[in-house]
């Protein structure tokens, strides 16, 4: 019963992407039938372009029920399953097989998805952190024209991020892998009536594209390299007992063009260049794309293909060097950035970079800790900051803002940003400080100077330009009363995640 539950994961925000975007083009279609009555002024600023003119509150209404509520049952169905694998007598693999998709020079790849823990830890992740992120947008997107398009987005971004994670086979999982990479591209330019952020799409679409190259590559290599063994597979539960045959030059060189996949993905050097311009897309996506999902599909990657990085003697050791280094100068320029979302993007490929220590020193596990971890203070950083620009009417310059904290309308989310950016900084208790500690020590006791000494120098950045964030946007007096004075209040839908990612990023370094 439960591989058909396992299903419903995937099956759900599918039929979510489905049905709201049926409901985008018969609005589309309506719309241009009916000039007039789209007629009106385009609210919000340059930075955040809230289109008005949307659909009407019954359309609404029925998009936000489907975009929210299926994401939310997918969650659901994902906590069951896990409680059920956590019984005394339940099983730590689900499988469901249905049934051969294609095979060619030996090789047979089915339409076959499974739950194991280092999956089910990645669709909790998703499904929870997304869920809240699609109910924070009903607030954020009310009165965008392409309401319906954005939430058709939204959910089919999550259906194919769950095919990556639930992958049983390599080649599915690249189904997903460019399923979250054609999401991304509609999502960052989903207002692309703007050239700047159209632009940044395209941008995003194409350095992808480089790494995905590399990724293809490691697997033809993977392939030629195990037609010896009379029957090359692209199993994941297959894979470990049949890689022993790859001698270490090819392993490395198998591991380090995989790891090009995940140097696109996840942001890493040189591959980073496309995630500051992410931020052109509505605040929600961000938190989304560079929290919970899309960036770290990488770390996911390399942590489920170890078997094949434990055969090479350098590939762990050059990923180590390049989170390093792309930490340290992610965590240097987030120090000099004016805008608040390019900060906290800046922040999140340091933070990747950690992960990427971590998975260097063999210690998978405090790799994917942080991912969980990061998932909810990132997500959270995200979404504070998309409510103060909200309020603000789209403001991002950090030089308008400051005293923010004196506003009433704003003192939940100020106690939400501070929350989020002390977890960024790694303050004690709070669960930024536990995962990200826990890597360092696996670098300590993995005598791995370099890499430890980078992570120790971008731990002290880190703080720095955390708490210089939330000082530029709360303290002091405002720099433009004018501003302060037009700030409202988030909607109930952007409090109640907010307020949850809170309790997260609190609580969940407990784990």
């Amino acid at each position: 019963m439960s591989e058909y539950w396992l299903l419903a994961i995937v099956l759900l925000p599918l039929l979510g992407a489905l049905l709201n975007g049926a409901i985008a083009l018969s609005v589309a279609t309506a719309r241009r039938h009916a000039p007039a009555a789209i007629a009106g002024a385009a609210g919000g600023s340059a930075h955040e372009p809230v289109v008005a003119g949307g659909p009407g509150p019954a359309v609404r209404t029925l998009v936000s029920l489907i975009g929210v509520v299926l994401p939310f049952a997918s969650a659901a169905i994902g906590w069951a399953l896990f409680a059920q694998m956590m019984q005394p007598t339940g099983s730590r693999l689900v499988t469901v097989d249905l049934g051969p998709w294609f095979s060619a020079g030996g090789l047979d790849v089915h339409w076959s998805f499974m739950l194991d823990p280092l999956s089910m830890v990645m669709v909790l992740v998703v499904t929870t952190v997304g869920s809240f992120i699609h109910l924070y947008s009903i607030g954020y997107m009310a009165e965008d024209v392409g309401y319906a398009r954005y939430f058709a987005y939204l959910n089919l971004f999550l259906a194919a991020m769950l095919v990556l994670v639930m992958a049983r086979d390599l080649v599915l999982m690249f189904v997903g892998w460019e399923g979250v990479g054609v999401c991304s591209y509609l999502l960052i330019g989903f207002w692309f009536d703007d050239g700047v952020k159209a632009t940044a799409g395209l941008k995003a679409f194409v350095v992808n594209r480089v790494g995905d190259f590399g990724f293809l590559l490691g697997m033809f290599l993977l392939w030629w390299s195990l037609v010896p063994t009379g029957g090359p597979t692209f199993d994941l539960l297959k894979l470990p007992g049949v890689v022993s045959v790859l001698s270490g030059p090819t392993a490395t060189a198998i591991a380090l063009l995989l790891f090009v996949g995940a140097v696109g993905k996840s942001a890493q050097i040189p591959l980073h260049v496309w995630l500051p311009d992410a931020m052109a897309g509505p605040t929600p996506v961000s938190a989304l794309i560079h929290a919970a999902t899309m960036v770290t599909a990488g770390v996911y990657m390399v942590s489920r293909m170890h078997v094949i990085y434990e055969l090479s003697h350098y590939a762990l050791p050059v990923i180590g060097l390049i989170g390093g280094v792309t930490a340290l100068m992610a965590a240097t320029v987030a120090c000099a950035q004016t805008n608040i979302k390019r900060v906290i993007a800046w922040s999140t490929i340091s933070q990747l970079g950690y992960m990427f220590m971590a998975l260097a020193a063999g210690s998978y596990a405090y790799g994917i800790f942080h991912l969980v971890t990061h998932a909810f203070f990132k997500g959270l950083f995200f979404l504070s900051a998309g409510a103060v620009i909200h309020a603000l009417h789209g403001e991002e310059d950090l030089s308008r803002m400051g005293g923010l904290w004196k506003v009433p309308q704003l003192k939940g989310t100020a106690i939400a940003f501070g929350i989020a950016a002390l977890a960024n900084a790694g303050l004690v208790p709070l669960s930024g400080f536990v995962s990200k500690d826990a890597i360092i020590l696996s670098l300590a006791n993995h005598q791995m100077p370099v890499v430890l000494a980078l992570a120790w120098v971008t731990a002290f950045l880190t703080a720095f330009y955390s708490v210089r964030l939330l000082m530029l946007v709360f303290a002091g007096d405002s720099r433009d009363p004018h501003l302060a004075e037009k700030a409202h209040q988030p909607g109930w839908s952007m409090g109640i995640a907010l307020g949850f990612l809170s309790i997260g990023a609190v609580v969940v370094g407990g784990l």
